[in-house]
């Protein structure tokens, strides 16, 4: 029988031309279909937990941006009440203001006033027809004040004025400022009262200096980097703080409260979205902006200011986007060192196909074939395999890498608003001064002491067994029993007395205007309120009180506690249960 095919005749002509991927190898035809499924892949993670990623660090900036915005408000809110605390307290002392608003102390008064307070531009006394008699310097002494801002509020009541640009006339006699711009303040000021006549206005201007002061602490270390900003707006929106030098171009652009808000019809407070993506009029591009309304501590401070926190939107996501790069680069990579892998492990296969096609081809006339070689093919596509999860396993690598990334900031950010979250002054368990807040006060109440000479008491009260509520009853009801005991003692001291808790089952209340033995019979009426006041776990609650008292104007705060400290000590080996005096 004759050959199929001889040797020098052409093999018949296919019916159609091979197509351009028919054309290529097996070899290159596996590299191309594991490197293109890898590149998919790759593509498709990348993008994914780009989407991932860039939602955590939206979280991450939000929260961010909003503990700086709502700190900066807190502080903001503090130094308000403090300075307009100031104020009327200053303006509520009948025993200076009786001899006259002229009277020689008064000058001397304000003066070291102002020195308590470094920002303080000016403070003076203005009688009820508005002519200044007395003031630090004798600045604006003898001249008409009764057209100023704060004059005609500041007979009715205790008034807080926004921010304002300083007068031609207080320009001329007060320093300049250290830049160079022109001097911008607030108005604080308060009736002064003898009896229930009203002598005149106590005002104090404070210099704008320490918001800026102010918002500059509360900005993180890498803020100017991230390029984070922290703005003031008024009730009305207008723009009345910004940072470095920004704030005259933003004006000039007539820059409003970015954030839009609505008022309700029955409360009229607005309400704000936490963080949005806003536009600014300085820049085209968006910002992460996190708004949060002043929270006052009183009428007179509610100045209806927003604390704005700005992010660029490219800068907040830039970390994110650098990562999905990294991850889509490193995936990419690894999509061609699989490519090459296939190609290397289809060589064995294609190998073997040829064998296998010589073998075919080796079929003689008679039908006798040569020997067919055993094929691997089975093993080959399992090594590719295998290689194809060495890749994949790469990518899920950097992806954990990534990921732990993320941790770590998350984790930093938890420990920044930690951070915060401890220099706040308030107890959160009973609402009332911490040991920072009642060190303010403590300060405060020791110049007024020194100053006038007054006495002030504190008391040192420590509730006797508390371990036992803790060990009998759980520490949700010892929390119910101090949240009990905060209530009573608020309602028994006065409004200017302070009180605070110091931590576990100890309380300090700090009594003004106090000596020794009314501090005494105050400490035996909270003893006496807090073993009659009912308990949420049926059980009387007693407490021991340490008394002690500024000895003279060279006596300090820490002797003071620690003589009450003592005094406590003492009423604890009495037995408990009562108070104990050191003078």
């Amino acid at each position: 029988m004759n050959e199929l095919f001889p040797p020098d005749s052409p093999a018949p002509a296919s019916s159609t031309a091979p197509s351009r991927w028919q054309r290529l190898g097996l070899r290159t035809q596996l590299a191309l279909v594991f490197g293109s499924l890898l590149v998919g892949v790759t593509v498709l993670m990348s993008l994914a937990f780009g989407e991932l990623l860039r939602w955590r660090m939206e979280r991450e900036v939000s929260a961010s941006l909003h503990a700086m915005a709502s700190n900066a408000a807190r502080q903001l809110s503090d130094g308000l009440f403090s300075r307009a605390h100031t104020v009327e307290v200053l303006a509520a002392s009948p025993e200076l203001w009786i001899q006259g608003l002229e009277a020689p102390g008064v000058g001397a008064l304000l003066n070291r006033a102002r020195s308590l307070t470094p920002t303080s531009l000016w403070i003076g006394v203005a009688d009820a027809e508005g002519t200044v008699r007395s003031a630090t310097d004798q600045v604006l002494v003898g001249l008409d004040v009764s057209d100023r801002p704060w004059f005609e509020p500041g007979l009715q009541r205790v008034h807080v004025g926004d921010v304002r640009a300083s007068s031609p006339v207080m320009s001329a006699l007060l320093p300049p400022a250290a830049d160079g711009a022109p001097r911008r303040f607030m108005d604080f000021a308060a009736p002064i009262r003898v009896g229930d006549l009203t002598q005149g206005v106590l005002c104090m201007h404070s210099s704008w200096e320490w918001v800026r002061e102010t918002m500059q602490t509360l900005q993180q270390a890498d803020s100017a980097d991230r390029q984070i900003g922290l703005f003031i707006f008024d009730r009305r929106g207008r723009l009345i703080h910004a940072p470095g030098d920004s704030l005259e171009p933003l004006l000039a652009l007539d820059q409003r409260l970015p954030v839009a808000h609505t008022v309700s019809a029955d409360t009229a407070d607005a309400t704000l979205q936490p963080v949005q993506v806003a536009r600014w009029q300085d820049s085209p591009q968006s910002f992460l902006t996190a708004t949060v309304p002043l929270q006052a501590h009183n009428r007179a401070t509610a100045m209806g200011w927003h604390i704005v926190a700005r992010q660029p939107h490219d800068s907040a996501y830039a970390p994110a986007r650098q990562a999905m790069h990294q991850v889509l680069a490193g995936g990419l990579a690894a999509a061609l060192v699989a490519a090459v892998i296939a190609w290397l492990v289809a060589r064995r296969l294609s190998q073997d196909l040829k064998r296998l096609a010589r073998a075919a081809n080796g079929i003689d006339g008679s039908g006798a074939a040569s020997d067919i070689p055993q094929l691997h093919s089975s093993r080959e596509v399992h090594r590719l395999s295998q290689a194809l999860r060495g890749s994949i396993a790469q990518l899920r690598s950097a992806n954990e890498a990534m990921e732990r990334q993320v941790r770590e900031r998350t984790l930093q950010l938890q420990q920044a608003n930690a951070e915060l979250e401890h220099q706040a002054r308030s107890d959160p368990l009973t609402g009332l001064l911490n040991r920072r807040g009642f060190d303010f006060q403590l300060d405060f109440a020791m110049a007024l002491a020194r100053r006038s000479g007054r006495p002030l008491s504190v008391l040192v009260i420590d509730v006797d067994y508390f371990k036992r509520i803790n060990d009998q009853h759980g520490h949700d009801m010892g929390d119910a029993v101090l949240r009990t005991l905060a209530r009573a003692f608020r309602m028994r001291l006065r409004e200017s007395d302070v009180l605070a808790r110091m931590g576990g089952e100890e309380f300090l209340a700090l009594l003004p205007d106090t000596t020794a033995d009314a501090a005494v019979v105050i400490a035996e009426q909270l003893r006496e309120l807090l073993a009659a006041t009912p308990m949420a776990h049926g059980e009387p609650v007693t407490a021991s009180v340490g008394v002690a008292t500024l000895r003279s104007v060279t006596d300090t705060a820490a002797a003071m506690l620690r003589r009450g400290d003592e005094a406590l000590y003492e009423a604890k080996g009495a037995g408990r249960n009562n108070v104990q005096l050191q003078r």
